[in-house]
């Protein structure tokens, strides 16, 4: 009985712990600065969870996504694939930049998802970063990751 309540006490304290620092921890959202730095998307802050294809030794790198036809017909493809990631709205879209938000399943966290085009190369540049945690269990990299095979599916 006593381990039982043990246990209990373990769990609650384990869930209660998430909740805080989910609503605790300093946000990151960034709508109204510039989103590029130097032609690429901006590094992962500290503060929360996040990957980006940028700098390749650090922990947060996520590899670009390379494309084999023209950059419009990535993007249309890239945002057709946006309108069937669960919980996810595309927020805003320019010629070499899509930006889409993803909301949490659990907690109802939002995360950003933001995919730049580089004129130079044909790759588009990947960054997820949750607003405000830093404890995702890797969600913002197999959301990108399951991006990545669906656009290869397709043929890009």
């Amino acid at each position: 009985m006593f381990k039982g309540k043990i246990f209990k006490f373990i769990v609650l304290s384990g869930l209660l712990s998430l909740l805080l620092i989910n609503s605790v921890t300093p946000a990151a959202e960034l709508t109204n600065q510039t989103r590029l730095v130097n032609g690429h998307l901006l590094p992962c802050p500290r503060e929360v969870s996040c990957v980006v294809s940028l700098r390749e030794e650090s922990d947060s790198y996520i590899e670009p996504i390379p494309y084999h036809i023209g950059l419009n017909k990535a993007r249309e493809i890239l945002l057709k694939v946006l309108t069937i990631v669960p919980r996810t709205q595309v927020v805003e879209t320019k010629n070499n930049y899509i930006k889409a938000e993803a909301k949490g399943k659990f907690f109802g966290g939002i995360d950003e998802l933001e995919f730049y085009f580089p004129s130079h190369k044909s790759v588009i540049q990947l960054r997820s970063a949750s607003r405000n945690s830093n404890f995702d269990l890797g969600l913002n990299r197999r959301r990108l990751e399951q991006i990545r095979l669906a656009l290869k599916e397709l043929n890009i």
